[in-house]
């Protein structure tokens, strides 16, 4: 009879087995305390504090503080009904006609009742003047705007705000949807403090479970969005409201002059309202499900634009704010900083990281990576733990746990590369002025006006 002791393994599990007997060595023999940190200085000591202790601190703030928040938002909320204010509900946008009809439907099941809805076509050639002109003969829309030329969404956005009649304007993506207590929830931080003038709502990813790459991106807004804009929050530098869930103080908003033109009007008018003296508060509990890229090009060109933004606003237009002048704000200084440093800076030492880890390691790199994805690994759980403590529908995001293992692959390497791409491109070709996402003569404007 065969003896099955000397049967020979499958090449595949003999190679696993020999890169894990390798793994184990190589830790074993030589990394202690002293090498671990010596190798991976830049998880230790850029990553983890601000993108993961942070996050244990805050959580751990927030169960302690629990009794003493939820007694003060029942407070904030009574003051809301009482006053009851009119709200208008802001829809730029174009070709957004499919999309209208839901919005508006899922708005009418609000809990929050006292607003108007005005929707901006900026430039529509499908059937949106048609949907749109139906629905507000059937009172779904309270008004609908219409520019024949397409002059982009914050263009459309300011039309829109010259109408408004609401005390407070909650700006939406027409593709949104919000949970029932969304708009309750992010007018109530308006009455935790007069200084708050704007509030950012919580976006996470409706679609995430459609292919690979949507859900790579749902964790990624919870760990980045729900957890990381809490912290920053807490913080008080809190500095981008998104687009697709926002709420401004009406006259705070045209005190700014609105919105200006141009991509990445989402953090310009955030950077407005802070320089103008004003605070922004982020409503963990009001939540918008939107739809993400469910394709890597299209998710690449959309991170490429974002990022591009961080260059043209935070390094250029509002420089102001790193500077010592009368109006210094030290809060504003270090929400720039912050953005500026890990979003842009740490990159370029990220590149210098790599670089002599690969060439001081040669003769182990393959067990030195596989190390940094395993530390990656842990600290990827601990923030998963974080989101999960804090979210509201946690069962439903779950399954995305799964996901980690390729986490560290999606926000250490592709996200970083693109914002390495965007940035040099930004910095040094002002690229952003030339993305088609924006009307070439506002575009063309914009640079004129330096914005």
């Amino acid at each position: 009879m065969p003896d099955n002791k000397h049967k020979r393994r499958h090449p595949m599990l003999d190679s696993a087995y020999h890169i894990f007997d390798n793994l184990v060595s190589f830790f074993t023999r030589s990394m202690n305390w002293h090498m671990l940190l010596a190798t991976y200085w830049f998880l230790f000591f850029v990553e983890f504090p601000r993108y993961y202790l942070l996050e244990v601190c805050m959580v751990v703030w927030y169960k302690f503080t629990y009794k003493k928040r939820r007694k003060k938002r029942e407070v904030a909320r009574r003051m809301l009904y009482i006053e009851n204010p009119r709200v208008t509900i802001l829809a730029p946008g174009k070709n957004e006609g499919a999309h209208i009809y839901k919005l508006v439907s899922s708005l009418r099941e609000q809990t929050y009742r006292n607003f108007e809805i005005i929707v901006v076509d900026d430039g529509s050639d499908d059937a949106t003047p048609l949907i749109c002109r139906d629905l507000e003969k059937a009172g779904y829309i309270d008004r609908y705007l219409r520019l024949g030329i397409r002059g982009g969404k914050a263009n459309a956005a300011n039309f829109g705000l010259y109408y408004a009649k609401g005390k407070y304007i909650i700006h939406l993506d027409a593709d949104s949807s919000l949970d029932r207590n969304a708009l309750e929830n992010i007018l109530i931080p308006f009455y935790y403090d007069p200084k708050i003038k704007g509030v950012g709502g919580c976006v996470k990813v409706r679609n995430m479970r459609d292919t690979i790459c949507t859900s790579l991106q749902a964790l990624e807004y919870l760990k980045t969005i729900q957890v990381g804009r809490m912290v920053t929050s807490w913080l008080g530098i809190y500095h981008i409201i998104s687009g697709a869930f926002g709420a401004f103080d009406t006259a705070a908003l045209r005190q700014v002059g609105g919105w200006d033109i141009g991509p990445g009007l989402d953090g310009d008018i955030t950077q407005k309202l802070r320089k103008a003296g004003y605070r922004i508060h982020f409503a963990e509990h009001a939540i918008c499900l939107t739809n993400v890229p469910a394709r890597w090009y299209q998710l690449f060109k959309q991170r490429m634009r974002w990022s591009k933004s961080l260059v043209r606003f935070r390094m250029r237009k509002h420089a102001d704010v790193l500077k010592p002048t009368s109006n210094f704000s030290f809060l504003n200084f270090i929400s720039n900083m912050e953005s500026i440093l890990y979003d842009s800076v740490f990159n370029y030492v990220w590149v210098f990281y790599i670089v002599t880890l690969v060439f001081s390691n040669t003769d182990n790199l393959v067990e030195i990576l596989i190390i940094g994805w395993l530390i990656r690994l842990v600290f990827a759980a601990i923030a998963f733990t974080v989101i999960l403590l804090v979210s509201e529908r946690s069962r439903q995001e779950l399954h995305l746990g799964g996901y980690l293992l390729l986490g560290s692959l999606y926000t250490g390497y592709f996200l970083r590369v693109t914002r390495l791409l965007a940035h040099t491109k930004e910095i040094f070709f002002f690229s952003s002025y030339k993305d088609p996402w924006n009307p070439h003569k506002t575009s063309l404007e914009a640079r004129l006006e330096k914005i």
